[in-house]
């Protein structure tokens, strides 16, 4: 009775959220769901005594919350800046995260009364987070634009989870002052700054910038045709601050020190997942994956599946809680927690057929982990970014069992940096000879004839046929007992 109240709350409350990210539900449509759940709950429990009443009610209560959470969330742009979109603006703020150095521009977060507004600017300036700046440009509202493979990309919504309603382009900035932001903040973006300047200079270009991608999810400095070559190849998901990187790299501090007590093998990965989330500055992705990736850990760790993806489904309730436009607007989440289902509940059911694999250095392992996540993630890829890879099966099969030890060199190259950098010379050689073999082989399958095909209108019906034969095929007996079990 327990776990099925459980579970009704959690996927009543998500499922809430999923509709009106979709549709728009008036609150008297809300309140009236809320008082019929009240209602229904109060006859089943005191007079009917019916036990899946008392379910059903809970789930349509929980429901009436998750649209009510969206709607308080879903809150129109203030009038005072509606109403000078399109006009010549001067405004001060203060850049509230890290600037986000692309290969043309830089992107600057910059909170004004309340609100964000993302500002294009030249490279050439220094910004840093804390900055206090007044600007003076155009007010624009964001739109949505059309990707390389043929896909509308949401912009509005992608900005929208974040709070962002405008954008201005390249403005005039004058540098008000400096560090009024958090202490902790500066100090975590100080220290990622550092790492990344230690790895760029003991691994040489371009290798160094798939290795911030890797261990940081840093791939804004990618250049055109380098991100081309991932999307053609299927290997783009390597380089996505996710659940799915940060678990990998977990399970290899976790087998490296399998010598040692199995609680303290353990925490060696949650080491090692505490130091990604620092490196990557403490960003809410960086924490959401972090969260993700633990549970998986532990999970594989203990055996005790069961209770972890009760612990999986709640850290996620909680996350949406906190944001519910992380649901439908953030690839991020959604990517950490495909993965992390993949790692937890489909890795155990394919280590079979890696038999063939070395148990050496538990690569075994590692393999059917990586495997186990590319499988769950492909078409979800395949939905957003709209690109068939011909080559993506090969590529992935060549690359993924060296990217846990590739991740683990960069984390050593950094920190040995930050020491002395003749320590990191050597583990940054190491590391280049492995992201040059990696780098070779998307180098190698992007330029084969007919490599990708773009697929611009996946279908959605599809994309959810093929989750939900997944999830049949994992938790069909489980669904069949919560439904047929007596109570």
């Amino acid at each position: 009775m327990q776990d099925r109240i459980f579970y009704a709350t959690c996927f009543g409350f998500i499922l809430g959220v999923l509709i009106r990210s979709f549709l728009f539900i008036n609150i008297f449509t809300v309140v009236f769901l809320g008082v019929l759940g009240m209602a229904l709950f109060s006859f089943f429990f005191l007079i009917s005594k019916n036990k899946w009443g008392i379910v059903a009610s809970i789930f349509i209560l929980a429901l009436s919350f998750g649209i009510f959470r969206f709607h308080i969330a879903d809150k129109p742009a203030p009038y005072s800046f509606e109403s000078k979109v399109g006009q010549q603006v001067s405004f001060s703020g203060i850049i509230v995260d890290e600037p986000d150095a692309r290969e043309n521009n830089q992107k600057l977060t910059i909170e004004v009364e309340k609100i964000k507004i993302l500002a294009n600017v030249n490279l050439d300036g220094e910004y840093k987070y804390g900055d206090k700046i007044n600007l003076e440009g155009k007010l624009e509202r964001p739109e949505n634009f059309i990707t390389d493979q043929g896909k509308e990309f949401d912009y509005v919504n992608y900005l929208r989870k974040d709070n962002i309603f405008y954008v201005i382009n390249y403005p005039k900035i004058e540098v008000v002052s400096h560090g009024n932001g958090s202490y902790l903040k500066s100090i975590l973006f100080l220290a990622k700054e550092k790492f990344l300047e230690k790895i760029n200079f003991a691994i040489a270009s371009p290798e160094s910038l798939l290795m911030g991608g890797l261990i940081l999810g840093e791939k804004s400095s990618f250049d055109q045709a380098l991100r081309q070559s991932f999307v053609n190849t299927g290997t783009i998901h390597i380089v996505a601050l996710s659940g799915y990187n940060v678990t990998i790299v977990a399970e290899w501090f976790m087998k490296l020190f399998a010598f040692l007590p199995r609680n303290l093998g353990i925490w060696m990965g949650i080491l090692a997942i505490l130091l990604f989330i620092l490196m990557t500055g403490g960003s809410s992705t960086a924490i959401r994956a972090g969260v993700m990736a633990t549970l998986a850990l532990v999970a594989r760790a203990t055996g005790r599946n069961y209770d972890v993806a009760r612990a999986l489904i709640l850290a996620g309730v909680f996350m949406i809680l906190l944001n519910p436009f992380v649901l439908v607007y953030d690839v991020s989440f959604q990517l950490s927690f495909i993965a992390t289902v993949a790692v937890i509940f489909f890795a155990p059911r394919i280590e079979k057929y890696f038999l063939w694999v070395t148990t050496t250095l538990q690569l075994r392992d590692i393999v059917s982990v990586t495997a186990a996540a590319y499988v769950f993630v492909f078409p979800f890829i395949l939905y957003k970014m709209g690109n068939l890879s011909l080559v993506a099966l090969p590529a992935n099969v060549l690359i993924l069992p060296f990217i846990p030890f590739t991740m683990l060199l960069g984390f050593l190259t950094g920190f040995a940096g930050l020491f002395w950098y003749v320590f990191a010379v050597p583990l940054g050689y190491i590391s280049y000879l492995f992201l040059h073999y990696e780098l070779g082989v998307i180098s190698f399958f992007s330029n084969v004839p007919f490599a990708a095909f773009s697929i611009p209108d996946f279908p959605l019906i599809l994309t959810i046929s093929t989750y939900a034969y997944f999830i049949y095929r994992l938790f069909g007996r489980s669904i069949k007992s919560f439904f047929t079990a007596p109570l």
